[in-house]
């Protein structure tokens, strides 16, 4: 395992993160033993960081049951204000008292690092003001070491990374064979401001995969990505690659980030992502697929409220 400083916290992390999003049975039902052992798999594979969130099913509870028997030195990472699918609340009474919960479930005092889950779903305004004043008092009184948000937009992300001083910061699908503006747009700012930048959805949200082929639609990608998911796993089919492993990899060794966060209770997966870090890129096959990537405007997904994911910072790019 490899360990990178996560932003200027003082803390290193592992390049893979654990998620808890299956854990937590948002995908089916896992058995506690499997979750059980799935979690202890990936700490003795060197993951030193465990990402979970209120949102996540009963992934918060499941681990309160386990987290006692772990290393003391694995960081524990969840989130707040997702309620459901399409349900956020962000008020600073809902963000403290969800921070409580969460605690009282994990059966811990404190978290190393509390996030606001998915906030390009809702005006931004109040979430970059009372809510990052709410998570700098939650930090100051010690019940997380450190603070951050998520989102899927990147214009949303940029602004967090601008607008205010988070020590973390947490993105979906940018670090990607598909999408790697994460290297390009949002590393730069991060690395100048301090911030810790994860990485997450290396497979672009099942995406990068052979089952992309029997794709007619994603539920969140829009139909250009898709398709070019889709001509990056036939390449890879012809070349007899397995186009995940391949993304994993790519995630992995290329993206600029501190940590990449893989969610699987599936141990024969999580040990191939550790794989992916340290086996060499086959770079011609590499280069064929990185020419289905597109431009990066198109690259982009609408996910959340529209004026979230608007390019004025960008010279000709569309809203």
């Amino acid at each position: 395992m490899e360990y990178r400083p996560l932003g200027t916290t003082g803390v290193d992390v592992s390049a893979i993160s654990f998620g808890t999003s299956p854990l937590g049975q948002l995908f089916g039902p896992v058995p506690f033993e499997q979750a059980r052992d799935a979690v202890f798999a990936a700490v003795d594979l060197g993951m030193n960081l465990i990402d979970t969130s209120s949102y996540y099913g009963d992934a918060e509870e499941r681990l309160g049951r386990i987290i006692g028997d772990l290393p003391d030195d694995v960081l524990t990472a969840t989130k707040g204000g997702r309620l459901g699918w399409d349900e956020f609340d962000f008020t600073p009474a809902a963000i403290r008292s969800s921070l409580e919960a969460s605690l009282e479930r994990l059966g811990r005092d404190h978290v190393d690092v509390f996030q606001l889950h998915d906030i390009d779903f809702v005006p931004l305004g109040p979430v970059l003001e009372d809510g990052f004043a709410e998570l700098v008092k939650l930090r100051e009184e010690g019940k997380c070491r450190f603070i951050g948000m998520t989102c899927y937009s990147l214009p949303t992300i940029r602004r967090v990374l601008l607008e205010t001083d988070v020590d973390v910061v947490l993105n979906y699908s940018h670090g990607t064979l598909l999408d790697d503006s994460m290297t390009d747009e949002l590393a730069p700012i991060a690395k100048e401001r301090g911030v810790g930048l994860m990485n997450a959805a290396a497979v672009s949200l099942g995406m990068l995969t052979p089952g992309v082929l029997g794709m007619e639609k994603h539920n969140i990608a829009s139909d250009v990505s898709l398709r070019a998911a889709q001509a990056m796993a036939r390449t890879a089919e012809r070349r007899g690659a397995d186009i995940a492993f391949v993304a994993n990899q790519y995630a992995l060794q290329r993206v600029q980030c501190d940590t990449t966060v893989i969610g699987s209770t599936n141990i024969e997966h999580l040990t191939s992502a550790v794989s992916a870090l340290t086996t060499p890129i086959d770079e011609e096959l590499l280069a064929e697929l990185l020419a289905s990537r597109l431009p990066l405007e198109e690259q982009q997904w609408s996910v959340g409220l529209p004026e979230n994911n608007r390019w004025e910072w960008r010279d000709g790019a569309s809203a």
